[in-house]
């Protein structure tokens, strides 16, 4: 009789303890299922369809432009222009559109026709040449490097004149300061990277 009790109590108890793990398998498969209906549903979702971020593109606002030049009390535009080791000061106003460079013509002082053309190009493209007195002083450096030095201190002399010009002087690459120079001399070497020349004997 204790052999049959035993036995009993086993047997009763194992259909009770299979009848939840059925019904956990059960929750388990809805569990799955609600996942895949979830993640199969979030590709379909049309909310929005796009239209706020063509708004948030139009509002985005741009910021506005560093100028690098002055506007005195006068009306008087400056701006400071250096390439290599040239610094040109240049002042801008309205006038009859001469161009004076260490007191002296533009045609007198720049030699080469490539330099003048370079020093015209800023005014002739913001359609101001001829419509402006431009006065410059320049010092250091060569031809080469007085020119690109007058070129930029013209450039930001015009965009602190009128702000409607930073687009176009930015376009023709005429607010870009040029940082190439001339590299230093090392010990041991002629120049910066020549060196002396070599004696087998």
């Amino acid at each position: 009789m204790d052999n049959e009790t035993p036995e009993e109590e086993v047997t009763t108890g194992t259909p009770e303890q299979q009848t939840p793990v059925e019904g956990e398998t059960a929750t388990s498969e809805e569990a799955t299922a609600d996942s895949m209906t979830t993640t199969s549903g979030v590709p379909e979702l049309t909310l929005g369809s796009g239209v706020p971020a063509e708004t948030e593109e139009d509002e985005v606002i741009k910021p506005e432009p560093v100028i690098r030049g002055k506007l005195d009390k006068m009306g008087v535009a400056m701006g400071t222009g250096r390439r290599k080791t040239a610094v040109a000061r240049v002042r801008i106003k309205a006038g009859s559109g001469s161009l004076t460079i260490n007191g002296q013509s533009l045609n007198d002082y720049l030699r080469v026709e490539r330099d003048r053309q370079m020093v015209e190009a800023p005014l002739k493209a913001t359609e101001t040449f001829g419509k402006v007195d431009v006065w410059v002083r320049v010092t250091g450096g060569g031809t080469t490097g007085q020119t690109g030095a007058i070129v930029l201190g013209i450039a930001r002399a015009l965009e602190a004149y009128n702000n409607q010009f930073h687009e176009t002087l930015s376009a023709g690459r005429f607010l870009t300061r040029d940082s190439r120079m001339v590299e230093r001399k090392k010990f041991g070497f002629k120049k910066a990277r020549k060196s002396f020349q070599f004696s087998k004997r």
